[in-house]
């Protein structure tokens, strides 16, 4: 037993394991070696880097228990700057020596079982030089678990605390062992990070962490000795890598590699002296970023004398600018918004007092002010303010600014907080709210980062919220919340909730757009709290009592906090009963939208709208530009995880015709992270009271009084609130709003008259001009810095890994302009004035735009600077110097301009990378160079094999889908040409245009130099050397231009400008009788002759060519002098025998024209004048035809692209041929080619005279002018209108010339050419637009031919068309490949129904078609009747195309016999009680402008009275003895003159048809026709939702259609026009029938108890005396009481509408009554 347990005991002490903790004993000295680079670069060889290296050895010693000294010797700074390996370190004397001395005294730190503690530092030790320390002391961090060798655990460390994995290798023979530790820096518990400049770019936290951008981890690897004292760390390694991709390309990285090397050399006896100095406690081994602004990736700043430098930087800044260095401006710009950085409150105001007074230095003093974001600048612009240094314009441009580059603080809120007490602020509106918009974006911006915001930051804008609501302010209001929605904090959703009906009741009297803006704050709120924003807005969302535009919106905040699936489906299910079709229709197509985007960040919320959208009608869908829509477009790119939404949200009102609120936004998506680049929004109230006359005193008239009186009669009847004429937009920039304006009535005419003490707007013009003859002169200057974005985290070294952005933008304009005007203005100014009167003016105008971003990948400090740059750089500039003279009697205007002397470069985009190395100690000594070098580079074959073979693929690809209209001969000689001479791809190409007889020549010119053929991706193509500059030079010529001169002459003396080219002068026409003299010539003088003879001599030639089918794809044009407005070619029908469904189609003729051949031109020519009637008309307006006709049967079951295009004017073929070899001339002229009525005039020149002629010439010293001449034509005639343009050279020997000729053959077609070369011969194009029939619709066809285009056309042509399958298929379009003509493409749009539309375009190669296409507007379609039975040519289709969309789109509301149609289009049977007055339509507005009563004659069913009132007169209209009677104010019109005209009312009554036609546009009637059986009301466009009555409110809700005078919703149609019966007396009026509530009779259990049920709307019943000899049965509402409660229907029926509903029961109604002698008084 006892050598059993012996046993155990050994094998016990051998099992055990090691102790590895390290660990220094007491009283020794251990030095180590060390050394550590880090190295930033591109893979790939022969790319340049830059990096450091720092080389020191280490003392250190254990003092006491905890405590350890760190003493570091002989440190030496190294710079990397060229080719690794190959090129070596440098040693950076200077920048050592500052190193050295912050390392000459020791560093404690505390150290147990191998972890670091606390490190403690000498007094005003660099930041630099402490993290340093933690570099090397990171390395001494080990967590040793005693029971295992494989472990993974949390351990903290100079990057935070990260998951880690240990690996133990023992080797207990050598009391060595090896312990090896790896992290994942992208999988830490708590990382450290600096990100600034990025409060404004949210996070996804739902999105997969895959997706990142950033990419690090570390390998550590110790070699330890044990013993039984303890561990000894030999030796230790570490190699940190991070990849960096930009555009998420798995190649495309740059790489920051960081190592680091310590070595035990030796230990000694001898401990470390203690430091005599008291050291301070650091912190722990996590990396400290320095505190305040960090430094900007500009050349590093050594600052001595604050001041001095400020000044000089200045100085040097504005000299930059006005030398024009563009470039030098920006980077010196940004070195002084650097130095405002670190310098001191009273360093800037002493600057500022040498340069107040002076305009150029103080503007850019004061953008740099602005821009760089420090608390003395801020403290400084406001003090600024406060003393009135800058007046109200400099401040308004400075303190968005200054807000926005703030760095967020303590500091700066308390300064910020000083802005919204100031004086001068609060005096000034403008500045005012620029200021509480920008604080709120601050706060934003400071609790971005931390978890709790406090509360006393909010404070300012609650009280102001507070305030305003208290007296009852609108616009502070408004203010508040537009404020706090910036701010976005969910400790401000309780001040939010009470301006939002919903939740406080004090709400519902502000205006909706209060509610609206109350809605649009909790967007951003909703990134914190979701959960309870999404509350909030559902139940908005669900309020039907609440405006339409603010449950909108509410909608837009709600999919913004990204729901789930049961509330997208809640939303859903709501819409299913929804009242307001424009929320539906709203919500519906924001489904859609949401639907179709392929962001991943939304793929949870597009599933869920996936789901929800099958549930609701495809009605909503169909809904008409009157409802609200979202419109979306948008792309994401999976390759480069990035991708960009552009969203427009028109909310439509029930008052207006066009969107009230129109919201427009684009964001951006980049990785895992989104932001709002941009959004502005447009919101309009009753414009239309502006527009329209608002002189009529319509209260002072009759009608007012009679409708307010009549108001009273109907139960619960209320005129509209009024509402003020109001415009008010917004921007927002990055998701933060920063200005807004409210416009309304009284802020225009209060401009006008500050303007010009008038409210008249003749005054206002007068004094603009007035303004613009003191001339103009002057320089301004806009600098910003747009973009400063910086993310920085720590390295093993010490040193921090910054990726930065930083961008400066400047726009300059210098401008002198002078303006004479003869005669003077005179006092009583007209601006017709203006017309009579001549203008010099001289003008030199200089714009300049320029934009400078640099990005930076490496270290960034304000010692040192090591890493890659990238430069990249905009700019457009232009020099506008002219004089022009206008005469404005003449018609003449003449303008002159230099020639170009010198090269000017018109814009120009670069960029270029750089490897940089710079040190505050030797700023001079900058070392910086290109990236990719010009040298010779080695290359990798095989990269270059595969970039080669994945070309040749996609040019094998391309040449497959190009059409054979472009010579695939073209495709080698039109590649680029790229250079790969010594292993290197460059481009270089200039694309020139030369204007010689104007001494100019336009060039593009395109280089590129990268290293892509090591690498094919985004980031290898950008390094290296890119430019693209437009540049216009001088070109050389035999004699110097003087000047340039422009002259156009419009009228009667356009023709006595045309230059004769054999004399190069003028021909002057002293008389317009003269103009017979010269027009022979005119053909010569423009070099048109020859072109209109061979077009004569050619228009007559007319073949028919019956060939196979094949050759319909060959040349239409085969003779050069052939006319385009010409056939030349038709097709074999005998190739037209195969049926339609024949499977061979690449011999099928494709072109839209009539398919010859006795079986299909026999069988159409009749049926295709049988189209679809219109049957039953759907919720949405769209009308469903019956495809009942004989064309229709025989062609249905061919797909849509096998149709063929009937035009109106062509007349069916004859019949008795039925040879198919034979076919139709009219047919074939239409199918194969676009021709011209040989009557047509071909030169308008030979009947009348030009109406503009311009010239454009070079004067030249001593020799005639060049240039060229433009002459217009036109003939007006009542059937047709033409339009010939001529533009030739003005010089003898060029014969360059282009003719345009347009006309309107008929009333169906129209036609146009294009030709130009060498007297117009060269090339041609030709296009026609006729309209028709395809598959038996009305349609209309555009058709292009060529025959000859240039070469650079073909190619563009080619470019364009890889894309077009692609791009079709995006947009839904089906696709067919089939042969066609090469020369020819047409387009048909085909008009299904009024909102429904088929598109078939067929390409020489490609046929692209869709169907039920939805239209925006409803088009007029006469779908019944042939479309070759329209009017004469008298009557042109094309005028009156806009006219009739216009008109139908005007609202009608109709009664015919019992069928009434409202003004939304709902229609309904009502049969009238005979003798009872019933309001058809009337203004509710508070204007009361008109009322339309109409009743039903007792005599007969059929006819029916009206009485019209307006203004002052009282129209009655009806039918006694078979005719149209008319009464005015009681007087009766004769029958042989019924018409009546009032100027002062406006009011026209004449007869038409059969009956009478009234119109008052004025007062909104538009038309109101009768003739005893029929009724039509047609209203303006501006009383849209003013209106009420039978007629409806005109608003397009009709699910709200039946409203009672209430407001009530009645149940069914009977009910809700009877609601609209005038009672009269009984005595005096021949209306028996009043409205009465009523009790239902019989027992009624409600809610498990016997209760009596009271209606809570009148329902028609005989007066007293009176019984129901008719009755009709109505559906009402009732409220019930218990049974015995003590409520009778006579004490409680004024209140009995007030009740709630509970339930709905069907009452009889009184129609008709039979009274007894009533007891009347006399």
């Amino acid at each position: 037993m006892r050598g059993l347990i012996l046993a155990l005991v050994f094998a016990l002490v051998g099992a055990q394991k090691h102790d590895l903790e390290p660990g220094f004993r007491t009283g020794k000295t251990y030095l180590y070696d060390y050394e550590g680079l880090i190295l930033h670069g591109l893979p790939g060889k022969g790319l340049a880097t830059a990096g450091l290296k720092l080389i020191c050895r280490l003392e250190i010693s254990h003092v006491s228990h905890s405590d350890h000294l760190l003493q570091i010797r002989s440190p030496k700074l190294e710079e990397y700057h060229g080719f690794w390996p190959g090129d070596a370190f440098t040693l950076s004397p200077k920048l050592t020596g500052t190193i050295a001395a912050c390392f000459s005294q020791a560093f404690k730190f505390e150290y147990t079982e191998g972890k670091v503690g606390s490190i403690y530092a000498p007094e005003n030790c660099p930041i630099l030089c402490t993290n340093l320390v933690r570099g090397i002391l990171n390395m001494m961090q080990i967590t040793i678990k005693k029971s295992q060798n494989v472990y993974e655990l949390q351990e903290s460390g100079i990057e935070g605390i990260c998951q880690t994995r240990y690996v133990i290798q023992d080797d207990s023979k050598n009391n060595r062992a090896t312990i090896s530790k790896s992290k994942d820096l992208t999988d830490c518990q708590d990382s450290v990070v600096q990100s600034t400049g990025m409060a404004y770019i949210r996070p996804c936290p739902t999105c997969p962490m895959k997706v990142r951008n950033m990419k690090g981890t570390v390998l550590f690897t110790y070699k330890m000795k044990y013993s039984d004292s303890g561990a000894l760390v030999l030796s230790a390694m570490s190699e940190q890598v991070y990849q960096i991709s930009p555009f998420s390309e798995p190649d495309g990285t740059a790489a920051v590699e960081a190592r680091q090397k310590l070595v035990l050399v030796d230990i000694k006896s001898i401990p470390i002296k203690a430091p005599d100095a008291q050291l301070q406690n650091q912190g722990s081994l996590r990396y400290h970023f320095p505190e305040g602004l960090l430094q900007m990736p500009v050349p590093l700043i050594r600052v001595k004398n604050a001041d001095v430098q400020l000044t000089e930087t200045l100085q040097q800044l504005v000299q930059n600018n006005e030398e024009g260095g563009t470039t030098e401006a920006s980077v010196k710009f940004l070195q002084m918004v650097q130095l405002l950085r670190v310098v001191t409150l009273d360093e800037i105001e002493s600057v500022w007092v040498q340069f107040a007074s002076e305009p150029p230095y103080r503007h850019w003093f004061m953008s740099a002010v602005c821009a760089a974001g420090a608390t003395d600048t801020f403290q400084f612009l406001k003090q600024k303010i406060h003393d009135k240094n800058l007046n109200i314009w400099e401040a308004a441009v400075a303190l968005p600014l200054a807000f926005h580059s703030v760095m967020p603080s303590k500091k700066t809120i308390e300064v910020a907080s000083t802005f919204l007490t100031c004086p001068q602020i609060q005096k000034t509106p403008m500045l005012r709210v620029l200021v509480y918009l920008g604080y709120g974006s601050l706060v934003n911006k400071y609790c971005a980062q931390p978890s709790f915001c406090p509360n006393e930051l909010l404070q300012p804008l609650h009280d102001l919220a507070s305030e305003a609501s208290s007296r009852s302010h609108v616009e502070d209001i408004a203010l508040a919340l537009k404020a706090i929605g910036n701010a976005g904090e969910p400790a401000s959703i309780k001040r939010i909730q009470k301006f939002l009906p919903t939740f406080s009741l004090a709400a519902a009297e502000l205006p909706s757009r209060i509610h609206a803006d109350a809605v649009l704050a909790l967007r951003k709120i909703a990134r914190k709290d979701p959960a309870k924003v999404r509350e909030i807005t559902l139940q908005i969302f669900m309020d039907s009592t609440l405006a339409p535009n603010v449950r909108m919106t509410a909608c837009i905040v709600l999919f913004e906090t990204k729901p789930s699936l049961p509330v997208v489906a809640a939303m859903a299910s709501s819409l299913l009963t929804e009242t307001s079709l424009q929320v539906a229709s709203f919500t519906y197509s924001h489904m859609k939208a949401l639907a179709v985007g392929g962001i991943p960040q939304l793929y949870n919320l597009s599933a869920a709208c996936n789901i929800a959208i099958k549930l609701l009608s495809p009605r909503l869908d169909r809904l008409s530009y009157r409802y609200s829509k979202v419109i979306h477009a948008g792309g994401y790119s999976y390759v480069y995880k990035a991708g960009a939404i552009w969203r427009v949200y028109l909310m439509n009102s029930p008052n207006s015709m066009f969107p009230s609120d129109i919201i427009t936004k684009v964001r951006g998506y980049y990785a895992n992270t989104a932001t709002d680049i941009v959004e502005i929004a447009l919101r309009s109230q009753s414009l239309t009271n502006i527009i329209r006359k608002q002189n009529i005193p319509f209260a002072e008239y009759d009608t007012y009084k009679t409708l307010k009186e009549l108001g009273k009669t109907l139960l619960g009847w209320k005129e509209l609130p009024p509402e003020d004429p109001l415009l008010s937009a917004y921007i927002k920039v990055l998701g933060q709003e920063i200005a807004f304006i409210d416009i309304d009535s009284s802020i225009i005419q209060q401009a006008m008259k500050s303007l010009t003490g008038s409210s008249s707007w003749q005054p206002a013009v007068k004094r603009a001009v007035e303004e613009a003859q003191r001339g103009v002169s002057g320089q301004w200057a806009l600098p910003a810095v747009v973009a400063e974005l910086r993310h920085a985290v720590p390295t093993v070294l010490g040193l921090p890994l910054e990726l930065s952005i930083c961008g400066a933008a400047l726009a300059q304009a210098a401008a002198t302009v002078d303006i004479q005007i003869s005669p003077p203005l005179l006092d009583n100014f007209r601006p017709s004035q203006l017309l009579e009167t001549n203008m010099d003016i001289h003008a030199d105008v200089k714009p300049k735009v320029y934009f400078h971003m640099i990005a930076m990948m490496g270290t960034n400090t304000q010692y040192l600077q090591s890493g890659l740059e990238l430069h990249a750089e905009f700019s457009a500039n232009t020099t506008m110097k002219f004089d022009a003279r206008i005469n404005m009697k003449e018609k003449n205007v003449k303008i002159e301009t230099l020639p170009c002397h010198q090269e000017v470069e018109l814009a120009a985009v670069r960029s270029e990378a750089y490897a940089i190395s710079r040190n505050m100690e030797e700023v001079d000594s900058e070392k910086k160079s290109p990236i990719l070098p010009n040298g010779e580079m080695p290359t990798d074959s095989n990269q270059h094999f595969q970039s080669s073979e994945i070309f040749s693929k996609a040019r094998s690809w391309e040449q497959r889908n190009i059409p054979s209209v472009i010579s695939r001969g073209h495709l080698q000689g039109s590649e680029d040409e790229h250079h790969h001479g010594e292993g290197q791809r460059s481009y270089a190409r200039v694309f020139c245009r030369k204007l010689a007889s104007l001494g100019c020549s336009a060039c593009l010119s395109l280089k590129s130099r990268n290293s892509a053929f090591l690498r094919n991706t985004c980031l290898n193509k950008l390094v290296g050397e890119l430019e693209a500059k437009i540049v216009l030079q001088p070109v050389h010529t035999d004699a110097d231009i003087e000047k340039i001169q422009l002259e156009i002459q419009a009228g009667a003396k356009a023709a006595s400008k045309i230059i004769d080219a054999t004399s190069s002068g003028p021909k002057e026409e002293k008389e317009p009788s003269l103009y017979e003299n010269i027009k022979a010539k005119l053909k010569k003088i423009l070099g048109i002759e020859n072109v209109f003879k061979v077009a004569n001599k050619t228009r007559h030639h007319k073949k028919w060519i019956h060939d196979k089918v094949k050759a319909a794809v060959t040349d239409l044009w085969e003779e050069p002098s052939a006319s385009p407005l010409s056939s030349s070619s038709s097709t074999d029908s005998s190739a037209e025998r195969k049926e339609p469904g024949n499977k061979h189609e690449k011999d099928e003729v494709w072109q839209f024209g009539k398919k010859h051949g006795s079986g299909s031109s026999s069988s159409t020519g009749s049926g295709s004048s049988k189209a679809c009637s219109s049957s039953r008309e759907d919720s949405s307006g769209d009308k469903l035809c019956s495809m009942n006709s004989e064309y229709f049967n025989q062609q249905a079951d061919l797909p849509i692209y096998q149709f063929w295009f009937k035009p109106a004017d062509e007349q069916d073929p004859p019949r008795k041929v039925q040879n198919s070899s034979i076919s139709s001339s009219s047919s074939s002229s239409s199918d194969e080619g676009i021709s011209t009525p040989v009557s047509q005039p071909m030169f308008l020149g030979d009947s009348r005279p030009p109406i503009l002629a311009a010239v454009l010439r070079a004067i030249k010293r001593n020799e005639q002018p060049t240039g060229y001449q433009l002459v217009l034509y036109t003939d007006r005639q009542a059937s047709r209108l033409r339009v010939q343009v001529f533009v030739s050279s003005i010089t003898e020997s060029n014969r360059w010339k282009l003719c345009a000729d347009a006309s309107v053959v008929n009333s169906h077609k129209a036609s146009g050419t294009l030709k130009w070369g060498k007297d117009c011969q060269d090339y041609k194009v030709a296009t026609q637009i006729a309209t028709g029939q395809f598959a038996a619709h009305p349609a209309i066809q555009v058709k292009l031919e060529w025959s000859k285009v240039p070469s650079s056309v073909r190619k563009t042509a080619r470019w364009l068309y890889t894309y077009f399958p692609g791009a079709a298929y995006m947009l839904g379009y089906s696709q067919k490949q089939q042969r066609g003509p090469s020369h020819q493409a047409a387009m048909v749009m085909a008009l299904t129904s009024p909102r429904t539309c088929d598109v078939v375009l067929k390409l020489p190669e490609l046929t692209v078609y869709n169907r039920a296409i939805r239209l925006p507007l409803p088009l007029p379609s006469s779908s019944d009747t042939p479309t070759s039975t329209f009017p004469s040519s008298d009557w042109n289709v094309f005028y009156q195309a806009a006219f009739s969309i216009i008109e139908n789109l005007k609202a009608r509301c109709s009664v015919s016999q019992n069928m009434i149609t409202t003004f939304n289009g709902v229609e309904f049977n009502y049969s009238m009680p005979a003798n009872c007055y019933h309001i058809l339509a009337q203004d509710c507005s508070p204007e009361l402008k008109f009322l339309v009563m109409i009743k039903r004659l007792e005599e007969s069913t059929d006819l029916t009275a009206i009485s019209v009132r307006l203004a002052s007169h009282e129209v009655d209209m009806y039918v006694s003895n078979g005719l149209t009677q008319l009464k005015i104010n009681g007087v009766q019109t004769p029958t042989a003159n019924l018409s009546f005209r009032s100027f002062v009312a406006g009011l026209l009554i004449s007869s038409e048809k059969e009956g009478l036609s009234l119109k008052a546009p004025e007062y909104g009637v538009e038309k109101l026709y009768y003739d005893g059986h029929k009724l039509e009301i047609q209203v303006a466009f501006w009383m849209v939702g003013k209106t009420c009555g039978i007629c409806g409110k005109y608003d397009a809700e009709k699910k709200r259609e039946y409203q009672m005078p209430s407001g009530y919703l009645a149940k069914d149609a009977v009910s809700f026009a009877q609601s609209w019966v005038i009672s009269e007396d009984v005595c005096t009026g021949a209306c028996k029938l009043q409205r009465k509530f009523v009790k239902i009779e019989k027992p009624v259990a409600f809610d498990k108890k016997a209760s009596k049920c009271f209606s809570i709307e009148p329902v028609l019943h005989c007066a007293e005396g009176c019984s129901a000899t008719r009755t009709v049965p109505v559906s009402v509402g009732f409220h019930c009481v218990p049974s015995d409660s003590t409520l009778e229907l006579e004490e409680e029926q004024a209140r009995l509408d007030q009740k709630s509903e509970d339930l709905v029961s069907s009452v009889d109604a009184h129609t008709a009554c039979s009274c007894a002698q009533q007891p009347c008084a006399a």
